[in-house]
């Protein structure tokens, strides 16, 4: 018989590649909702919480295309002459209204996102 438990995890829940923890999405919706209600902040409009997740989750796929194309981390030692060079800013019309992001920037100008394409 083995020790290990057999977990289904469906699409409201994911598991944190950091800890390996199931985390269950509605529930972090929820626990965000009410932090954003307890501070003030509106779900929707400039500066809401729908703009700010996905201002968050854009600019962290962003970073991470930069590091898979430098081939290095933040911080880390460059593997040739290219490196990071600071950001752009950059309006994004999305369904929930504009979104202004910091897009990442190297220093040959060799970066092409994929998740938010140059003059688009």
């Amino acid at each position: 018989m083995s020790d290990t438990t057999d977990v289904v995890v469906d699409e409201e829940m994911m598991i944190d590649p950091v800890t390996g923890e199931i985390i269950d999405q509605k529930e972090l919706a929820e626990r965000l909702l009410a932090q954003a209600r307890e501070q003030g902040v509106s779900l929707t409009g400039p500066g809401g919480l729908l703009s700010q997740l996905t201002k968050n989750v854009l600019e962290t796929a962003l970073e991470a295309e930069l590091t898979e194309h430098l081939g290095h981390d933040h911080g880390g030692t460059p593997i040739g002459e290219n490196m990071r060079n600071g950001t752009q800013t950059k309006t994004v019309l999305t369904e929930i209204g504009p979104v202004e992001i910091e897009v990442p920037r190297d220093r040959d100008g060799s970066f092409e996102p994929v998740i938010v394409p140059k003059r688009k």
